[in-house]
């Protein structure tokens, strides 16, 4: 009689080498088609549903509390349907419920304060900040925290110092970014609101390079004092965020770095704040691009590409000066920039070669 073969698993065995178990088949990732599909079944079930709750819903609204007790009702309804219903298809219809709860809840406390104010934008921001913490869906909190970033800007433009708020902007997600995987388990979420900054912190950089301040002709902010001080505050609190990232990078190497590069590093530094009192916006996409490289995404790498671009170009075509003395600049900016790799990419292989020996 003859014997059966042996399988692989009892041939390895044998030979003394030890096989897990059976583990459980990879699941298959649902295609990005079939995805955006549920996701447009989403909006079109939500628009269907919120139409249908409009129409007897008209009269509600003109009272201020009506509005807010449906608005509230909604974003419960949101919530639940996030936390019971996962798929692409359920958060995209959640997605919709709660845009809509959120623009009844602020038009009641809008109706309530008697229009734009201080108050309702701190009302919005603080709506915001409470959703980009709830909500169990990344795209609800990268959204959340898109709109806090936008109400902490009118907030700031209320006050008298809107530009200070793109400086905390970036304070805010370095440090998120920074903290990425000290806490594992709310990674993701703390990956969401950074995502949901950096877009904010763009926004307000985009309105401000190719316009006006977001808002700016409405609030009528810019006295002489604060037009003069005021992208400085951004510059300043985007330097300090450099700073925090040097210190981190420092503090996270595998050995410890040399003192000419610390100096190097931090006379890079005043180079870009220097540089940011004339070309307002350097340092911010100058961070973006160091964050990102720290941390190895190349997401917000490229997002602080853009950020970089946008004010050079910025400062390139508001400079008073004929196009002969522009490419100049640029010619000993490029220059000067190539000068400095080559320092420290020297310096960096000298400190590897005396390790080594």
């Amino acid at each position: 009689m003859s014997r059966a073969t042996p399988s692989l698993r009892e041939t390895l065995a044998r030979a003394g080498i030890a096989v897990a178990g059976k583990e459980p088949r990879p699941s298959l990732e649902t295609p990005w088609y079939v995805r955006a599909l549920q996701a447009l079944s989403g909006w079109l079930a939500a628009l269907f549903l919120l139409g249908f709750i409009g129409l007897g819903a008209i009269p509600l609204i003109e009272s201020s509390l009506a509005s807010m007790v449906l608005g509230l009702t909604m974003l419960a309804t949101a919530y639940g349907l996030l936390r019971k219903t996962p798929g692409d298809f359920g958060e995209h219809l959640a997605l919709a419920i709660s845009l809509a709860g959120q623009g009844l809840a602020v038009w009641a406390v809008g109706t309530f304060l008697g229009g734009m104010s201080v108050g309702l934008w701190w009302a919005v921001l603080a709506l915001q900040a409470v959703l980009a913490m709830a909500m169990p869906s990344s795209t609800h909190r990268i959204l959340a925290a898109f709109a806090a970033s936008l109400a902490l800007y009118m907030v700031m433009a209320q006050s008298g110092i809107p530009y200070t708020a793109s400086g905390l902007i970036l304070l805010a997600l370095t440090w998120l970014w920074l903290n990425e995987f000290r806490w594992p388990a709310r990674m993701r979420r703390m990956q969401s609101l950074g995502y949901g900054l950096l877009l904010g912190l763009l926004t307000l950089q985009l309105v401000a390079y190719f316009g006006q301040p977001l808002m700016g002709w409405w609030y009528g902010f810019d006295t002489a004092l604060l037009s003069w001080m005021g992208p400085w505050t951004a510059d300043v609190l985007a330097m300090l965020a450099l700073l925090l990232l040097l210190r981190h990078v420092f503090q996270h190497q595998e050995r410890p770095i040399e003192p000419v590069i610390r100096i190097v590093a931090y006379g890079a530094v005043v180079v870009l704040m220097l540089a940011s009192f004339q070309a307002h916006g350097v340092i911010q996409g100058g961070v973006v691009v160091v964050l990102g490289f720290a941390i190895g995404n190349r997401v917000v790498t490229g997002l602080g590409v853009i950020l970089l671009l946008l004010s050079i170009g910025s400062y390139y075509y508001l400079l008073d000066v004929t196009l002969l003395i522009k490419a100049m600049t640029l010619f000993a900016i490029g220059v000067l920039l190539l000068a400095m790799r080559w320092l420290l990419r020297y310096r960096w292989q000298t400190a590897e070669g005396d390790v080594d020996e």
